[in-house]
């Protein structure tokens, strides 16, 4: 038997957790060095999936597959397709700079009780997601999938609710009222999603009489399973729900602001750059793969709510006075292009969501990042409270800039080329939605300059006269973002090259083709 690759990228993290949480309390600082250990061990294997997956090859390759619930056909399968292999890249990436950024974020306050913040637990949640999140793009098991898509909301709760923003660090009880606000909301949005997504698991099975993703496709493709339109439809209803409240998509989307408005920012980071991917991901694979008549059925309403969330999620940035709010209201949007890139059943539109879901976490990693250093020099999430930043923090300032100008799509970074492709193959079949959507590109450049100038330009206000600039642990954060933002930027193509054979085979699922150019005769 070859070694279980993918079990071991998702079971290390897992492995991991546990042992941070058995460090003593007395030993923070081993908890937070054991945890960035085995996250980047994590990473080396992610990378080895990375190297050992052939783009050119079978559709799933690594693959994993042993009887777990026999009698009721769940198995333990595992495989990565391209957009998958670069997911898990990209979580795997992420998480040894969140928790490096969160490094002192779950230090005690006091030594009162009311204010302990166990360290220990903090960075074990951040394993624990990261271990579910890895499974959850590994694997091809229906019944299994659904599992880790809910299980991870367990430590998401905790770390929302658990471990709030010190912005607010002068005000415990209603600083701790808003924590749990947010985190019960989280909390009560998913698992509703996650309650009807259920009892569509249940019906596809006694549809289909088991739960293998392979396997339902192979049998709707040569015709063995026939589904009625109005079961297809139904079916694909209840897994579009829950996918589509973690996405988030409009109107489902309420719970996000409040999350990372009341997170920290590194777990900022994980919600939006890591864990809500996975919802925009379930949809390639699972809605378009399992139901695709359905999904072209579904096309037309689906477009029409993307595009009100790119609108309206920067419109609603443009108006914020809270730093992590705006950030949150602008990924909406930006999601809203992901979805819609999905949903323009075109190649370019679908390659261009994959790498827009690659290219998002990297840059709203970036800037989440940045401010969150900037809120803890100053306590204060509000914009109002800010100014003249970039003539005492030169370098903050300078990364600032950076993923802000990243988050408005400017050419040469990273987001640029997926958000063209999204827009490109949005064009060539829905025209009128392609060029609607443009006008969330002139809302990004909006409310992201405005954003720069008002914290980091004009005149410097008193307090932030004595700002420390960025430290060495937090440089090591922020710079390989910005790499990465810069070379994905002006080459993307390691990235397109793995992802776009999966985006092949996802067209040939919903029997769909790119139109061709209309080009008028030459006289």
């Amino acid at each position: 038997m070859s070694f279980p690759l993918l079990t071991a990228t998702a079971a290390l993290p897992a492995i991991g957790a546990i042992a941070t949480a058995a460090v003593p309390a007395a030993r923070r600082t081993a908890a937070k060095w054991l945890a960035l250990l085995v996250s980047l061990a994590t990473l080396a294997l992610a990378i080895t999936v990375l190297v050992r997956f052939d783009p050119d090859g079978a559709r799933y390759q690594l693959t994993e597959s042993h009887a777990w619930i026999a009698d009721f056909g769940v198995r333990y399968e595992l495989g990565v397709d391209g957009i998958g292999v670069a997911l898990l890249a990209l979580t795997a990436l992420l998480i040894p700079f969140i928790i490096l950024a969160g490094w002192h974020d779950a230090d005690p306050l006091e030594t009162g009780s009311r204010r302990w913040r166990p360290t220990q637990g903090f960075f074990a949640l951040i394993l624990a997601v990261e271990a579910m999140v890895i499974i959850s793009f590994e694997a091809t098991d229906v019944f299994l999938f659904y599992i880790f898509f809910e299980a991870m909301l367990i430590p998401m709760y905790f770390l929302i609710g658990g471990f709030g923003d010190r912005a607010h660090a002068g005000s415990d009880e209603n600083a701790a009222a808003q924590r749990s606000y947010a985190a019960v909301k989280f909390l009560l949005y998913n698992l509703v999603g996650g309650l009807i997504m259920l009892a569509a698991v249940i019906g596809l099975y006694v549809v289909a009489g088991n739960f293998s993703l392979q396997e339902i496709a192979e049998a709707r493709a040569n015709g063995t399973l026939d589904m009625a339109t109005n079961t297809e439809r139904w079916l694909f209803l209840g897994f579009f729900f829950a996918f589509a409240v973690k996405a988030p998509l409009w109107p489902l989307h309420t719970w996000l602001p409040n999350a990372m408005g009341e997170a920290t920012a590194p777990v900022a980071v994980l919600i939006t750059a890591v864990v809500d991917k996975v919802g925009t991901f379930a949809m390639l694979r699972f809605c378009l793969q399992l139901f695709p008549e359905a999904s072209k059925w579904a096309t037309p309403a689906i477009l029409v709510l993307a595009l009100i969330s790119i609108v309206y999620g920067a419109l609603l940035a443009v108006g914020q006075r809270d730093i992590k709010r705006l950030v949150a209201y602008a990924s909406i949007s930006h999601f809203g292009f992901i979805i819609m890139g999905i949903f323009a059943m075109t190649s370019q539109g679908q390659s261009g969501a994959t790498l827009y879901m690659v290219n998002h976490g990297i840059s709203t990693a970036a800037l989440m990042l940045v401010a969150g250093f900037l809120i803890s020099r100053r306590g204060s999430r509000l914009i109002a409270d800010y100014g003249g930043v970039q003539k005492v923090a030169p370098v903050l300032a300078g990364t600032f800039l950076i993923g802000s100008l990243a988050t408005l799509s400017l050419p040469g970074l990273a987001p640029f080329v997926s958000e063209f492709l999204v827009l490109v193959g949005t064009f060539a079949r829905y025209p009128v939605i392609g060029i609607i959507a443009t006008f969330g590109i002139v809302l990004a450049a909006l409310y992201t300059l405005v954003l720069y100038q008002r914290t980091m330009t004009g005149p410097v206000k008193p307090e932030v006269s004595a700002m420390p600039d960025l430290h060495l642990r937090e440089l090591v954060v922020v710079a390989p973002l910005v790499v990465l933002l810069i070379f994905l930027g002006v080459y993307p193509k390691p990235v397109t090259d793995i992802v776009n054979p999966a985006v092949k085979s996802t067209m040939s699922d919903v029997h769909k083709k790119d139109p061709k150019p209309e080009v008028e005769a030459a006289k």
